[in-house]
């Protein structure tokens, strides 16, 4: 098939998280299944541009992808190159993929798409989140979505990655047709040791943004009588990490917290390998990528009840998962640090199951059979 991904950023603008690893990894596989992937996007790199040639199309590992100017340097992307391009070009794809929702470029794809009667496949990536729809511009978002928004919605098929998130999306648009496909995840391409540590040693890999509730791990740790070491690897805002330091300094355990920066890669993994449990907090996460690399290292997990993956989590007991509230966090660190016995267990049978389910050849067959359902 011929396949065409509108999405508001792409690799190397790792600064949006997620998804910026996500859909680069399920274009990539889609070729080396034998598809043709291009991908129209920005030069968007956060409050600043990526310093690639804009509207010249290029080959980033064997996708084909142009990067083209925004007119707005903030999260509605507007782009009319882009929609300019899309409309000259959009009926001699097979089909057409548009990731994210809320802002003006995906929005004008989607338009763009009715005009010439095609059905792109949307995958929303969180954006239909209760936390996503209550913060930032609600109310903008609630007038956009009933004057334009709705009516787009109904000429799209959904994609999400995991139940919770397809029951936010129904929320939304309750006659939506589409499928759960799970999300391509990158594993470990080499053996990363776990190392004994000295004391219960627990880790946070994300972009530090109030979203992630890491304020909230910080104050449960703060109530644990258990010794602890708190490892923090990500960035953010400079003025957001340095409250997260003020609060631990008010809180009194500011020396049992390590900030150690990005990890990417290998690091990564080794970085989760050397944990005794990764924890994630998240007001929302429709998936949740680290999660599932944490398990493919032996790492069991900690995750709140809003992490899309959650009920994943339990299914499989492949960790713990606790609601939203300091004390309860809190209590579950302490049952987990006593807990042995159930680490070991999933020490041993995560990273053999992870790396059998997820294997990325049988998830892109799923994509693809998705997007057959949306050719004339």
């Amino acid at each position: 098939m011929n396949i065409l991904f509108v999405v508001p950023s792409y690799k190397p603008a790792y600064i949006y998280g997620g998804p910026t690893v996500v859909i680069p990894l399920l274009a990539e596989t889609l070729v080396r299944i034998g598809h043709t992937v291009t991908v129209y996007t920005t030069t968007a790199n956060g409050r600043t541009e990526l310093d690639v040639p804009a509207g010249v199309p290029m080959l980033v590992d064997g996708v084909h992808v142009t990067y083209f100017p925004r007119l707005t340097g903030d999260h509605t992307h507007a782009s009319p190159a882009l929609w300019r391009h899309l409309d000259a070009t959009v009926r001699s794809f097979d089909a057409v993929h548009l990731h994210s929702w809320w802002n003006l470029l995906v929005l004008g794809a989607a338009w763009v798409c009715r005009r010439h009667q095609v059905t792109p496949v949307l995958s929303p990536h969180g954006m239909f989140s209760t936390y996503i729809l209550q913060a930032n511009n609600a109310g903008k978002k609630k007038w956009l979505h009933r004057l334009v928004g709705k009516s787009l919605l109904r000429t799209t098929r959904l994609h999400v990655s995991t139940a919770m998130e397809w029951q936010e999306s129904h929320a939304i648009l309750p006659a939506w047709q589409g499928a759960i496909i799970t999300n391509p995840v990158v594993l470990a391409q080499q053996p990363h040791p776990r190392p004994p540590n000295n004391v219960f040693t627990i880790g946070f890999l994300s972009r530090a943004d109030p979203k992630k509730g890491l304020d909230i791990l910080i104050k449960a740790l703060a109530k644990v009588s258990f010794p602890y070491r708190l490892r923090v690897a990500g960035d953010g805002e400079p003025a957001y990490v340095q409250s997260l330091k003020e609060l631990a300094l008010a809180l009194g355990n500011a020396d049992k917290i390590e900030w150690v920066g990005w990890k990417k890669g290998e690091d990564k993994f080794a970085f989760l390998a050397g944990l005794d449990l990764f924890a994630l907090t998240s007001h929302s996460e429709n998936f949740a990528i680290v999660v599932i690399e944490s398990l493919s290292m032996g790492t069991p997990v900690l995750v709140s009840d809003q992490v899309g993956l959650h009920p994943y989590v339990l299914e499989h007991e492949y960790g713990w998962v606790t609601k939203l509230d300091t004390d309860a966090v809190s209590q579950q660190l302490t049952k987990i640090a006593h807990s042995r016995a159930q680490a070991a267990r999933i020490t041993a049978l995560a990273p053999p199951a992870i790396r059998a389910e997820y294997e990325d050849t049988h998830l892109a067959q799923q994509y693809v059979s998705l997007y057959q359902t949306t050719t004339p």
